[in-house]
C-alpha cells in the first residue's frame, strides 16, 4: 500500500525502455514518493525490466496506475507539472525543480492534488501533454547538452521533494564511537607536549619560548579534536619518549 504521506504523483507518458521505468521508480522510492502513473508504455504491462531494475522498489511497479491517455493520468489533479529541456512556445510559468517542489509542497498542504508530467525517452512530452500543465519544470543543464535520462530527472524532481520536505543538517560528524574532548583534556594533551617538548630543547631560543607555546597550544584548540584523537596523541608522545630512552 502508498505510504500516508502527501505527496504529488510521478506521471510517465508514454515511456519507451522498461529499465528507465524501474529507475523511475527506484529514484522516487530513494526520496519517499510511491505515486506513480504511467501513460500507455510502450512495451506493455506489466514490464519484467522494469521490475529488474526497480531493485526493491517493485511495490511502485505493482500499484501504479497504467492509464491509456494524459487526461486520465491527470483527471483528480488540480495542479499539473511538465517537464521539458526545450522552450515550447507556450506562455506557462517556468520553474526549476527547487521552486516548482516548493509550490507544490504548499498546494499539497492546502489540500489539492498535484502531479508532475515525464515524458518519453526520444523526444520528451509533446506540446498536446504540455497543454494539460499548469506549469513547466526546466532543470538548468548544459545548453550544449539538455537531453535528461528519464530516471535521472525523475531523480532531480524527487530529490527537490524529499530537500524541502525534511529537515536534514547541511553538515554533521559521525563520531566512530567516541566524543569531543572536553577542555581539560585538551589541556592535558597541551600540557603533556609542553613537557616533553621542554626536555627535548624544542623551544628554543629561549626568547622565543613562550611565543612557541601560545602557538602550540592555539593549535591545539583549534584542532576539533576527539577523545580517541587525545588517547593516540599522547600514545604517540609516549611511545617517542620510550624510543628515544632505549636509544640512549
Amino acid at each position: 500500500m502508498p505510504v500516508g504521506t502527501p505527496q504529488p504523483a510521478i506521471v510517465l507518458v508514454r515511456p519507451q525502455m522498461g529499465e528507465n521505468i524501474g529507475g523511475a521508480a527506484r529514484a522516487m522510492w530513494n526520496f519517499g514518493l510511491d505515486r506513480m502513473r504511467i501513460v500507455n508504455p510502450r512495451d506493455g504491462w506489466p514490464n519484467q525490466k522494469a521490475v529488474a531494475m526497480s531493485s526493491g522498489a517493485g511495490r511502485l511497479l505493482d500499484e501504479a496506475q497504467i492509464c491509456t491517455s494524459v487526461a486520465e493520468s491527470l483527471a483528480d489533479c488540480t495542479y499539473v507539472f511538465a517537464t521539458t529541456a526545450r522552450a515550447r512556445d507556450l506562455t506557462k510559468p517556468v520553474m526549476t525543480p527547487e521552486h516548482a517542489m516548493k509550490i507544490a509542497r504548499e498546494k499539497i498542504a492546502a489540500g489539492e492534488k498535484v502531479a508532475v508530467m515525464f515524458g518519453p525517452e526520444r523526444s520528451g512530452l509533446e506540446n498536446e501533454d504540455i497543454a494539460h500543465a499548469n506549469a513547466i519544470i526546466n532543470v538548468p543543464v548544459n545548453p550544449e547538452y539538455a537531453s535528461l535520462n528519464l530516471a535521472q530527472c525523475v531523480l532531480l524532481t524527487s530529490y527537490e521533494w524529499m530537500r524541502g520536505s525534511v529537515d536534514v543538517a547541511p553538515e554533521r560528524v559521525e563520531m566512530a564511537k567516541t566524543n569531543w574532548a572536553t577542555q581539560s583534556e585538551v589541556e592535558a594533551l597541551a600540557h603533556h607536549y609542553e613537557e616533553r617538548l621542554d626536555e627535548a630543547r624544542f623551544f628554543f631560543p629561549d626568547h622565543k619560548a613562550d611565543s612557541m607555546k601560545l602557538n602550540l597550544r592555539n593549535m591545539w584548540s583549534r584542532m576539533p579534536l576527539t577523545r580517541a584523537d587525545i588517547q593516540t596523541l599522547h600514545g604517540m608522545m609516549r611511545q617517542m619518549v620510550r624510543w628515544k630512552n632505549r636509544a640512549e
